[in-house]
């Protein structure tokens, strides 16, 4: 039985068989002994999205009482769930996430934890996922980004909606 921790671009966290390309976290939100989520879906508002192995370590799935490994099928998905880059094991996609976080919000040399606090406030509405309207048509959106119309999450990839799935 798979377990719970295969996040949806919705940020649904769901238990699929399905593998990802990447690992992130939100903070502690598991049970140790018996490696099921709890009720709350995040601890921190810190939500990364790391390399699935770095300088040779690799973690456990949900062993310990600590953060808790959650999996994306790829940083779109990540991105569209409200995870940015970490800086530890990703630094080079966080310092261009951090660039463009700056240019879009009109900042110069912004922190992390500033970051985070802003895209916590952006993510989330009474504890559910926030959907933001489109800035621009469809049509223009650049690849990567991420739509959702009814129950159903869209990749958008070279002018073409793709419809997303675990797999």
């Amino acid at each position: 039985m798979p377990l719970q921790n295969r996040v949806t671009p919705t940020g649904e966290i769901i238990a699929t068989p399905h593998r990802g390309l990447f690992v992130g976290n939100r903070g502690i939100i598991h049970d140790p002994g018996t490696k099921t989520l709890l009720r709350k879906r995040w601890s921190t508002p810190m939500w990364l999205t790391c390399v699935l192995e770095f300088r040779g370590r690799r973690r456990e799935v949900m062993v310990r009482r600590s953060w808790t490994e959650l999996f994306f099928l790829d940083e779109a998905t990540a991105l569209a769930a409200g995870h940015r880059p970490c800086f530890f094991c990703r630094r080079a996609d966080a310092n261009r996430f951090r660039a463009s976080w700056e240019q879009g919000n009109g900042a110069t040399s912004v922190r992390a934890g500033e970051i985070d606090r802003v895209l916590h406030r952006e993510r989330l509405d009474h504890g559910r996922k926030r959907l933001h309207p489109l800035p621009r048509p469809l049509a223009e959106l650049p690849d990567g980004a991420m739509v959702q119309q009814g129950a159903d999450s869209y990749l958008i990839a070279q002018g073409r909606a793709l419809l997303w799935s675990p797999a």
